[in-house]
């Protein structure tokens, strides 16, 4: 699997050559996005906790040493001093601790829940970058189609100057030519504003600056009926992330009200140690015995039993908030899963009005450009006005642009329908990526 996602992913950039496409964009953002590298840390942490957590069940040794001088007067004679040396080991096995087994089995859940927020931050990228990425392309045709339409009114305009200049129009049409220019040249202000934001989002996320993208090729783009709902929400019950976290949270609430009952059960150990004491006696008097070296030392094997009776209540009222606590995250949990539903189903639902829409707007297109040119004719004829022809000039140009939003919805409806299922992969992008084409420039500049 991994074979075949990286011959894709290697076929996929080699298919623009000057300009970036999408699957360039994602795989810059992966090295450098900071949310992503802190998850990672994040998770390697929670696993790296399961050996600190395992480690109350293993032998635990120890080894101790210390070195002590005495002085005391033992008689009129002089004084006696004394040196000692002490050297310990020290084992302890835990028997029975059913505390640091539950707490075990939580840093084990705890480090699958960190898992799943990195593979969830991992999507969560896949989607920001695509998402970013085609709010460029939305807005660059946003702007094209405006600047399109400034062309078209200002030579209108033109032409009703001139046409007035030799008395055939009246003030009045110059006057509403002029009116509409001025419009479409505040809105392409506001279009500029729009690609200026959407260039910083997609910087936000990738973390550089593209000068050139690769546009949506209009010829390979097709649209594509998603699968029964009924099949995605089932699929979603299995591997939305944000369901798999809560419903691991949920079995770690049970879990800590386990091992708060735990308080009440007793606890075994099997300790063993041996010493060594080494003690040099000196002094000044005279035959007291006190000159010399002695050793003394002994060893221990033996089992510890620890009966908790009573703890002043503290054991139950841990218990309670355990239980409480449970009861809490189940309801999160149900909570959590209404909203995926709820996400799959709008996703869905956005895909089927976007193909929908896809096709209203590509035959209202074709007939805003019929009712330009019959506008334009009735105009040169005297039964239309230039109001007439602006109407439709505007009309023409607003449903190119409602077509062009409607394919770029189209595009991520298909991301964030497989992101609330939870399937949602470094492959879609590839599939996405061959619909791109053609370079097109960001840099771009009100004329």
């Amino acid at each position: 699997m991994k074979k075949t996602l990286t011959f894709l992913i290697g076929l996929a950039l080699s298919q623009s050559v000057f300009a970036e496409n999408l699957i360039q964009v994602y795989e810059q953002a992966k090295e450098t996005n900071p949310d992503l590298r802190s998850s990672l840390a994040e998770k390697n942490k929670a696993y790296a906790a399961i050996s600190g957590s395992r480690a109350s069940l293993l032998p635990q040794v120890g080894l101790s040493a210390s070195y002590g001088v005495t002085h005391g007067r033992r008689d009129t004679s002089g004084v006696k001093s004394k040196n000692g040396n002490l050297y310990q080991v020290a084992v302890s096995q835990s028997i029975f601790n059913f505390s640091n087994w539950k707490a075990l089995d939580i840093t084990k859940k705890q480090a699958s829940i960190a898992d799943i927020a990195y593979q969830y931050q991992g999507q969560t990228l896949i989607l920001n970058t695509s998402v970013a990425y085609f709010n460029v392309l939305k807005a660059l045709d946003a702007l094209s189609f405006i600047d399109a339409q400034k062309k078209a009114i200002g030579r209108q305009l033109e032409q009703t100057r001139q046409q007035h200049q030799v008395g055939l129009v009246a003030i009045t049409d110059v006057q509403n030519a002029q009116a509409n220019y001025d419009l479409t040249v505040a809105q392409q202000v506001n279009a500029l504003n729009d690609l200026n934001n959407a260039i910083e989002a997609l910087r936000q996320v990738s973390g550089r600056f593209y000068s050139s993208l690769a546009s949506v090729n209009t010829n390979t783009f097709k649209t594509e009926s998603p699968a029964q709902i009924s099949a995605l929400l089932k699929q979603s019950e299995k591997s939305n992330l944000n369901l798999l976290t809560m419903r691991l949270n949920q079995d770690i609430a049970r879990e800590q009200i386990k091992l708060s009952q735990a308080g009440h059960l007793p606890t075994a150990s099997l300790d063993a140690s041996t010493n060594l004491n080494k003690t040099d006696r000196y002094g000044n008097s005279v035959g007291t015995g006190a000159h010399g070296k002695s050793y003394s030392g002994n060893n221990y094997v033996g089992v510890s039993v620890n009966l908790p009776i009573f703890s002043g209540g503290a054991t139950m009222s841990k218990v309670e908030q355990a239980q409480q606590n449970y009861v809490s995250f189940s309801e999160k949990l149900e909570s959590t899963n209404r909203g995926v539903i709820n996400q799959v189903r709008s996703s869905y639902n956005n895909i089927s009005s976007s193909i929908s829409a896809i096709k209203a707007y590509q035959q209202a297109v074709v007939s805003a450009q019929s009712s330009l040119e019959a506008t334009n004719s009735g105009y040169q004829v005297g039964t239309r006005t230039i109001v007439d022809v602006l109407t439709a000039t505007t009309q023409l140009y607003s449903s190119k642009r409602n077509l062009s939003d409607a394919k770029y919805n189209y595009l991520t409806s298909l991301l964030q329908l497989k992101y609330a299922v939870g399937t949602l992969t470094a492959n879609d992008l590839v599939y996405l990526n061959n619909m791109l084409g053609k370079e097109v420039s960001t840099l771009v500049t009100i004329k």
